[in-house]
């Protein structure tokens, strides 16, 4: 055996030392792949026992950098992490420690020994950081939530358009006593939003207020009032207000009533804003029954049940007690609840009475017949027994208003809808009689416009309620129902004789002379009603007068207040034909006229108009 010189055998300790720390092919793999520390091989564990801090920190580099962000295979992750990441080839140990370790004397062996396995580890560590290390990613935009699905139904609607009275002179249209748009365009402006247009009916918004218009002073239902200025969008444009008040009944005058409650207890119902308003609302009208009155409370949700069977109005504390006791859970059957409500109605029906349904619901219907069109069919037929249906709309998300104002409108009935409590009591307490006492059916207006005076017209609003001229002496046609003490108004844009015209003339029309006898008239004005019970529409005609025109100062402040609303209504629904008019000039006109506001809704009114101008000037799309 050959026998070696101190300083040769440390140099071979050394190097061996090295070879040692160095981190070969397999321990690198260890490393990225990051075991466990119980799994940790046993050759290992002098080496992780000799530099703990390093291996922790190379283990957790490792560790972060590969964790996968979906459940794969353990070899994926990894798989992708080397691709991903620039490789970095690890640089060979320097010869120059070896040489000096060789040549140091022996004392200073033990230190240099440890201060390279401190600089060994750190340059290990160095090394695998870089090898797992991800290449860097594009920077990443946080994107805004998604809105949540608009899945609220309503019936698409076009602007009423600019009509040649030389082509078309005659407008026929169905009144409408409906008011829900207005109250759901006022929980969209509470909310925050601006309504979609097809949520924003004109003739609805200016209708949800009473006006100060005469009682009829002969044996009629209602009395037809006119009344004329210049627009006050375009002052080269005249304004007709057509406007009608029914013949007022107080609440103790009215005949018994049959009621019956359809309220909806649906699973879609289970909100605040659904059934427990709904509950609340129904309580106030149990408040003004009376003894000959007659309450019926039917449910529908997978099927259909009786709650309550008829029962006089002064057992009030039996009849809230069955609605307290109502829950919201499971599908919607609608069209089998309506088909009961009308089957309870005609048990307890009361000749000369009233005889209504008031459907309480969101209308989403989804078991049965759920086709508003099939809906509309079926309540045609019922509505021949003599027996009204009106809806209250409640809650958001998913309420389908195109379905509650189309079957209200074939039921002979109306549209109202419900937002908060105190629109509950304005429909069921303050408007009781009107709510439900019916005093003129199948209302028509139709105006005959003169061209030598008038050469274009267009109707503010009622774009839903159009009639063919032919329908207005047909007494077969459905039309709007006038409760007792409703008003009803109407708004026609003019362009008369002389001003510039939105209509190029046709060239070949036939001009009309203002020397006629009729040369002074405007238009001649025509409603067709029938008294309840009767088959047989009565007709009121009267000319309309230029002379009638007045200057927008010296017209009534119910005229100026309904013009304002009207321009709130068409700047909600883009502002079309309303030019650089804004919501600043609407509230400024409709602050001038409030008149007489005793339940504060015209106040109301223009708090709405700040909300409507804070949120922009456009509608929703």
């Amino acid at each position: 055996m050959k026998h070696r010189t101190p300083s040769r055998l440390l140099a071979i300790l050394l190097a061996g030392l090295l070879a040692a720390c160095a981190p070969t092919q397999q321990d690198n793999t260890a490393v990225k792949t990051a075991p466990r520390s119980d799994q940790t091989a046993p050759g290992r564990a002098a080496e992780n026992e000799t530099r703990p801090s390093a291996q922790g920190a190379v283990a957790a580099t490792a560790t972060v950098a590969v964790t996968p962000s979906a459940p794969t295979t353990p070899t994926a992750p990894l798989a992708s992490a080397a691709q991903t990441a620039p490789q970095a080839q690890p640089k060979p140990a320097p010869k120059l420690a070896e040489t000096m370790a060789a040549n140091a004397p022996p004392g200073k062996v033990v230190a240099k020994k440890e201060a390279r396995q401190e600089a060994d580890a750190r340059m290990a560590a160095d090394r695998m950081s870089v090898a797992v290390q991800p290449q860097p990613q594009p920077p990443s935009y946080a994107l805004a939530p998604m809105p949540p699905e608009a899945r609220e139904r309503y019936s698409q609607l076009t602007d009423n358009p600019v009509r040649q009275v030389a082509e078309a002179p005659v407008s026929t249209f169905s009144i409408d006593v409906d008011t829900g748009s207005y109250s759901n365009v006022r929980r969209m402006l509470n909310a925050g939003q601006l309504p979609p247009a097809d949520a924003v009916r004109v003739e609805e918004l200016i209708n949800y207020f009473p006006y100060d218009y005469a009682l009829p002073k002969d044996d009629r239902p209602f009395a037809v009032h006119s009344e004329m200025a210049p627009a006050p969008w375009n002052a080269e444009r005249v304004l007709l207000r057509v406007g009608i008040k029914g013949q007022d009944v107080a609440k103790q005058a009215l005949p018994p009533a049959n009621v019956v409650f359809l309220v909806d207890v649906s699973g879609s119902m289970n909100s605040a804003d659904k059934l427990p308003l709904l509950k609340s609302a129904l309580k106030l009208l149990v408040a003004q029954m009376r003894a000959q009155d007659r309450i019926s409370l039917v449910t529908y949700a997978s099927g259909t049940r009786v709650i309550l069977p008829p029962t006089p109005g002064t057992e009030k504390a039996t009849i809230s007690a069955a609605i307290d006791a109502l829950q919201a859970g499971g599908s919607t059957a609608g069209a089998s609840g309506i088909q009961l409500a009308y089957a309870a109605a005609q048990q307890s029906f009361v000749k000369g009475g009233i005889n209504r349904i008031l459907l309480a619901t969101d209308g989403d219907f989804n078991v049965g017949i759920a086709d508003t069109r099939q809906l509309k069919s079926m309540i045609e037929e019922k509505r021949k027994s003599g027996i009204s249906l009106s809806t209250l709309g409640f809650g958001t998300g998913n309420y389908n208003e195109a379905m509650m104002e189309q079957i209200a409108d074939v039921g002979d009935g109306a549209y109202s809808y419900i937002d908060n409590l105190m629109e509950g009591h304005k429909v069921l307490v303050n408007e009781l009689t009107s709510t439900l006492a019916t005093i003129a059916r199948d209302v028509k207006v139709q105006i005959e416009f003169n061209p030598a005076v008038v050469k274009e017209y267009r109707l503010i609003g009622y774009e839903n309620r159009q009639l063919a001229r032919e329908d207005f002496n047909n007494d077969q046609v459905d039309a709007g129902d006038i409760g007792a003490g409703h008003t009803v108004t109407a708004l026609y844009e003019l362009t008369l004789a002389g001003s510039k015209a939105s209509v190029d003339p046709l060239r070949y029309a036939r001009q009309a002379s203002v020397e006629s006898p009729l040369g002074n008239e405007l238009g001649h004005l025509k409603l067709r009603y029938k008294q309840p019970g009767s088959s047989t529409s009565e007709l009121i005609d009267f000319p309309l007068q230029r002379s009638a025109i007045k200057a927008l100062d010296a017209a009534s402040s119910e005229f100026r207040f309904a013009s304002a609303v009207a321009a709130y209504g068409q700047l909600l629904r883009g502002g079309k034909y309303t030019g650089d008019w804004r919501y600043a000039d609407v509230r400024k006109l409709a602050l001038a006229n409030t008149g007489s506001d005793p339940y504060g809704y015209r106040g109301e009114f223009l708090r709405l108009l700040d909300l409507a101008a804070a949120l922009g000037s456009k509608p929703a799309s």
